[in-house]
């Protein structure tokens, strides 16, 4: 069965021209939202995706109605896949997993954002690498200075309570705790 996918990013927009085509191409099924598709969340995406079975197709006017990134429609023809069910978009008749030059083009689109990713995952490395060289920190910045550290163990010497010692520094509890771990780790 063909299942058309619809969407405008707005409530104002209007859906009539994709239903139109959809209509024209054989939908048998059609799922509309009014999202933007930047959203995460696309409820009549998900319930699409939920009920493919075998030999279904996903039809869209365009793959812009579909996926924001090559990444993001990447992903959703996997999941289209995984259900043993194909994709097609009408106006890139190249994006259509129902014949084998689409299949290798969908391939080889997948290979440039795998490609990409690594790529991307390189550089990031490389350049946490260099930062840490320079002496950059990466994570949350401490609560408390060493200073203040020392201090506040001096506190509990005396007898202070951890609850009185994390009002002094402004500091949750469980920061006290962890310097109490700290100490005795050491």
């Amino acid at each position: 069965m063909k299942i058309g996918y619809a969407r405008v990013s707005t409530s104002d927009q209007n859906l009539e021209l994709q239903l139109a085509a959809l209509n024209q191409a054989g939908c048998g099924r059609i799922y509309q939202e009014k999202i933007s598709g930047s959203k995460k969340e696309r409820p009549e995406l998900q319930r699409l995706l939920d009920q493919l079975r075998p030999n279904d197709i996903v039809v869209v006017w365009k793959l812009d109605r579909l996926a924001r990134s090559t990444q993001n429609l990447l992903e959703l023809v996997e999941l289209i896949k995984a259900a043993e069910a194909s994709f097609c978009s009408l106006s890139e008749p190249w994006a259509d997993t129902t014949s084998h030059s689409g299949k290798m083009i969908m391939t080889v689109f997948a290979g440039i954002a795998e490609f990409e990713r690594d790529l991307i995952r390189e550089r990031t490395s490389f350049g946490r690498k260099e930062a840490l060289k320079r002496g950059v920190r990466f994570g949350r910045p401490k609560k408390m200075n060493d200073e203040q550290k020392t201090l506040a163990h001096r506190l509990l010497q005396e007898g202070k309570s951890i609850k009185e010692i994390a009002k002094t520094f402004n500091v949750h509890n469980a920061t006290i705790y962890r310097l109490l771990e700290e100490r005795e780790i050491s």
